[in-house]
């Protein structure tokens, strides 16, 4: 088998290749637009390659790839995760969406029988974030939790305009993030709450005040981890004041319903994607901001570990791809080398702790400052 198969040739994608030459291997990086491949190559050094990944032509890279990382919407995460099985292919995907992981982790057995590592809910949050979310769990002990906080965003330097944010990505992952239930603990029980709700202020020096809301996805494994463990859990994105509430509005009325409506035969969702495509600003300089805490009570004392993450653009990549990418590629360096290499479909948080990530980060330089208080 040759190295690694980079899929999707966006921003993300191109860094996610880049990171891996620099490492050393062999790198395939193939989009469905050749284009888009190529373009993703000349920045990376990578191969580039035609691939659609709902075609035929899917099986045949895979069959001759060692591991292959997928940086294409989360729709297609089940069909891919089912391909690189059936490949005896590692695979790690950037996931987002809890409905296709848990179907992916339905897929456990398989990939066990295959000897197949499958990650998928790699990537910034999920990803990275609930990696660091364990590390401060671990770091507190054994026994119960009083909470776990999980604060992250992608966010403009400079931003501008009613919404005071820029698209950072395919806006189709953005309202997925604003649309689904999200995934908390709450008394020590799994439960759900609306997107868009729950808007604290979040003080950061140089960036704040800020404002962070509920949002899908980004809990990961983490609540099914820990219920009855951790008293209160949850994830919540990061923005400028101001963003959350015209989200929130138009969720209740209906912008973001999928279903064509009579009369247009077009779903509302459809417009507001292009609506949003069409006028919020993109590509300016941004931002990575995380901070991640988990908190718990021993012999009386109430104890507080955590980690904070600060990432800017670089000269090549935005801060989005960089923390986004780099965490995915580390540890598909980590699968290669043997150091991770128990087989089956677990999240990023099931399958790599801080200790291992965090050097491997370090080396593109994102840098992790650890929270402690007594």
């Amino acid at each position: 088998m040759t190295g690694i198969t980079v899929l999707g040739g966006g921003i993300v994608g191109t860094a996610a290749a880049w990171d891996l030459v620099r490492r050393g291997y062999e790198v395939i990086v193939a989009d469905a637009d050749p284009d888009a491949a190529r373009r993703a190559a000349a920045t990376s050094g990578a191969r580039p390659d035609t691939v659609d990944v709902t075609a035929e032509s899917l099986i045949r890279t895979l069959d001759t790839t060692r591991l292959v990382v997928s940086c294409v919407p989360y729709a297609f995460g089940e069909r891919m995760l089912d391909a690189a099985i059936s490949a005896g292919c590692h695979y790690l995907d950037l996931g987002g969406n809890p409905t296709v992981v848990a179907r992916q982790k339905a897929q456990h057995a398989r990939a066990v029988d295959a000897g197949v590592v499958a990650v998928p809910d790699c990537g910034l949050a999920p990803g990275f974030a609930n990696v660091l979310a364990v590390g401060a769990v671990e770091a507190l002990g054994d026994g119960p939790i009083d909470e776990v906080r999980l604060r992250v965003g992608a966010l403009p330097a400079a931003p501008t305009g009613a919404l005071r944010y820029q698209l950072a990505f395919n806006p189709a992952g953005l309202i997925n993030e604003y649309a689904e239930p999200c995934e908390i603990l709450t008394g020590g029980r799994y439960a759900t709450v609306e997107p868009l709700t729950g808007i604290e202020t979040v003080e950061w020096e140089s960036w704040g005040p800020l404002e962070a809301f509920h949002t899908a996805g980004g809990s990961s494994s983490l609540t099914r981890m820990w219920e009855g463990r951790v008293a209160e859990l949850d994830y919540k994105t990061l923005r400028f004041p101001g963003h959350g509430h015209p989200f929130r509005t138009m969720l209740e009325i209906g912008l973001f319903d999928e279903t064509p409506q009579p009369g247009t035969g077009t779903a509302p969702r459809a417009v507001l994607l292009e609506a949003l495509r069409a006028n919020l600003p993109a590509g300016g300089p941004d931002l990575v901001l995380v901070r991640v805490w988990a908190t718990a009570t021993r012999g009386g004392l109430r104890r507080t570990v955590g980690y904070e993450v600060e990432d800017r653009n670089d000269d090549t990549f935005t801060a989005l791809s960089r923390t986004t990418a780099f965490p995915t590629t580390a540890l598909a360096h980590l699968i290669l080398t043997g150091t991770v290499s128990d087989p089956g479909v677990r999240t990023m948080d099931e399958t790599v702790g801080p200790d291992l990530l965090l050097p491997e980060l370090e080396q593109v330089g994102i840098e992790v400052k650890e929270l402690r208080s007594a």
